[in-house]
């Protein structure tokens, strides 16, 4: 594998990473409103700035993704077809 193909692995697996992550966040965001609500409890930080320090880390993490798609998109172009490939490969998560 060229230096190049790594490094388009490495940063699909990045977007791949930083998706498991945001599902992971958006989990953990409905179990704990859930459990404030079981609780009759507010989330104070979401009460005084409208957002939970999930909501946050949500925020941050789609950012994080669409960057990352910038980037795959933009390079996209220039590939070769092998090199296209390998990237397709990395992107898809069995």
């Amino acid at each position: 594998m060229t230096e190049r193909s790594q490094i388009l692995s490495e940063t699909a697996e990045a977007r791949r990473e930083a998706e498991r992550l945001l599902s992971g966040l958006v989990e953990a965001r409905l179990q704990s409103e859930a459990r404030l609500a079981e609780l009759s409890r507010t989330d104070i930080l979401k009460q005084i700035t409208g957002k939970s320090s999930l909501d946050t880390a949500i925020d941050s993490t789609e950012r994080m993704i669409r960057a990352l798609d910038r980037v795959l998109g933009d390079i996209r172009t220039s590939l070769s077809p092998e090199e296209q490939a390998v990237l397709d490969d990395a992107l898809r998560d069995d």
